[in-house]
């Protein structure tokens, strides 16, 4: 009994590193969702003009709880820089690739198309000579995943080049300027999670918000209250409240591991989007999911004789409980 008390211990993660795999789960559900909102969101707001509202939102209301917290935005021009960098890769492209992409294609295919950032992640690494090796379980997921495209966006390829097609290559774009953004986001390992956010939202708000009264008018637009309540929501939970648990997540589980939500989402996107909105896969849809979840999985979850190492993620020396987080990985 003693025994298998211990080791009933031992394989249980600390309280912790369960807690960032619970945030884990919230940020994938957080971002799993913002599909089905974008979807609804765009039937009456033009792409731009519904990011930059999500973006502007979104950057406000985490300004308004810096205030509160009374922890302040740098003034550093370097790193104000460094947000305006974060936020072209990890907002104001994605975002919009993604709102133009899902004028024209689903919910559910554009969050399977869009989970395949941690194999970007990892491509990138080997490019910028990171510490992922290239293991013969992690070529596989990048085999998968890769076929996995192919398998969605491929079929369409042989009817021509059509608005669909290039819609489904967008949100493939969408997914490598997420991997950019995830290992850049680790020069702001050292600031509360909240300020890079904030910061970065802000600097995307400032970049989105003239070309939306330039492209679009808003002032003429007469979007309807589903779509009011999408960008609402958009910018809460899928913007302010995911944002804040991806910074804290880079810096406490590194990004490959962040990267895990890619595949965690995945299935609550495509529920959502046939639960709500009435859609259904092909099956050549679900043959690429099917080989996009492996690949992801095989990409992010690390093999036993790495988990005593980092496993991609860099958990601060001093930080209690790094040796059992890396473990439990």
């Amino acid at each position: 009994m003693p025994t298998t008390t211990l080791a009933a211990a031992a394989a249980k993660p600390p309280p912790r590193i369960a807690f960032e795999w619970m945030l884990l789960a919230v940020l994938a559900t957080c971002w799993g969702a913002s599909y089905t909102f974008i979807k609804i969101g765009v039937q009456t707001l033009p792409p731009v003009t519904l990011i930059a509202a999500r973006t502007l939102i979104a950057g406000l209301l985490l300004l308004g709880l810096l205030r509160l917290r009374g922890v302040r935005l740098p003034r550093e021009p370097v790193m104000w820089r460094r947000f305006a960098l974060q936020a072209c890769l990890n907002s104001v492209l994605p975002f919009t690739l993604i709102a133009w992409a899902e004028r024209s294609v689903d919910a559910g295919l554009a969050t399977i198309l869009n989970s395949t950032s941690p194999i970007f992640i990892f491509l990138l690494g080997l490019g910028m000579g990171g510490a992922e090796k290239p293991t013969l379980r992690r070529l596989f997921g990048v085999a998968a995943g890769l076929a996995g495209i192919c398998l969605i966006v491929g079929f369409e390829a042989l009817h021509g080049l059509g608005h669909s097609l290039l819609a489904q290559l967008g949100l493939v774009a969408a997914a490598v300027c997420y991997g950019c953004a995830a290992m850049f986001g680790r020069v702001f390992k050292g600031l509360d999670p909240m300020v890079p956010a904030a910061g970065s939202l802000l600097c995307g708000a400032a970049m989105l918000l003239p070309a939306s009264l330039a492209i679009d008018r808003p002032w003429t637009l007469a979007p309807s209250a589903a779509s009011m309540a999408a960008v609402l929501a958009l910018a809460v939970l899928s913007t302010a409240l995911a944002f804040t648990i991806y910074f804290r997540l880079i810096k406490t589980l590194g990004p490959m591991s962040t990267a895990a939500q890619a595949y965690l989402r995945v299935p609550v996107g495509v529920m959502i989007g046939v639960a709500f909105l009435g859609e259904v896969l092909s099956p050549t849809a679900w043959a690429g999911l099917a080989c996009i979840v492996a690949g992801v999985v095989a990409m992010t979850v690390p093999a036993r004789g790495a988990r005593a190492r980092s496993g991609g993620a860099r958990p601060t020396p001093t930080r209690p409980g790094c040796s059992p987080s890396r473990r439990s990985r």
